[in-house]
């Protein structure tokens, strides 16, 4: 049985906001970055989602474009900029396949946004792409994470869940199970939606992210007319594990 969830809420917004909205530990990368890169210049949110960067990003003063394959994260993200007054522009558009018709000082993938490209021939597809889009000395910033760093695979313990209150309900997503597999590592997430009058329906919903070392980004991105800067680190949290932000300057 699927999460019900309260009349007027996207399925994709409502888990969205669920599992990622609370997650704070790599915006100063992202500032830092943006900062130093683009300053008020355009910078691009690839994955954006229902805003979490492209948001807070923009109420520092950017001019943000938010790129996802949802086109529910991009409405959410659409009304909240015009809510909030900001600059952000937000269109549907698939990381490997875009085509904005401008450019960018600054490219922005987080939350393993690179690692769900599907293997390195999607990969090479999203980073001629971003290429494409940045203008000279343009730069992509792209978080990679490991699920099974420095702990042995059968060790590896899933985090606490997220939690969210909405109009009422409580929705709670739980990650159960995370393996290896087949060169990428699979994660089980349990979603609970408990209504207001006390009924609870649950599914499971997997993320599959491609295994990815951040030397191993950096040489396909070579490839792709990039050169390697120094990465930059996002720590671990009690909830989320820690990533490392690859930095490839467009050569």
């Amino acid at each position: 049985m699927s999460a019900a969830l309260p009349a007027g809420l996207e399925e994709a917004v409502a888990w969205h906001d669920v599992e990622c909205s609370a997650y704070t530990a790599d915006l100063p990368v992202w500032r830092e970055l943006a900062a130093e890169r683009a300053g008020p210049g355009p910078l691009l949110d690839i994955g954006c989602g229902s805003g979490r960067v492209a948001l807070d990003l923009a109420a520092r003063g950017a001019e943000v474009t938010g790129l996802d394959s949802d086109p529910a994260l991009v409405r959410a993200l659409t009304a909240r900029a015009r809510e909030r007054g900001l600059r952000v522009r937000a269109v549907v558009g698939d990381a490997r396949s875009f085509d904005l018709g401008r450019r960018f000082a600054l490219a922005l993938a987080p939350m393993q946004v690179v690692q769900l490209m599907g293997g390195p021939a999607g990969r090479a597809r999203m980073l001629a792409r971003v290429r494409a889009h940045l203008g000279p000395g343009g730069a992509l910033a792209a978080a990679l994470a490991d699920p099974f760093e420095d702990v042995p695979a059968d060790d590896a313990l899933p985090p606490l869940p997220d939690v969210l209150e909405l109009r009422g309900w409580v929705l709670s997503s739980t990650p159960v199970a995370v393996r290896a597999e087949d060169g990428a590592t699979e994660i089980d997430r349990l979603r609970q939606a408990a209504g207001p009058d006390g009924s609870l329906t649950e599914s499971v919903d997997t993320v599959r992210l491609d295994r990815l070392e951040p030397a191993q980004l950096e040489r396909e991105a070579a490839s792709a007319g990039f050169r390697a800067l120094e990465r930059r680190r996002v720590p671990e949290t009690d909830g989320y594990v820690g990533s490392t932000v690859v930095i490839l300057e467009a050569a």
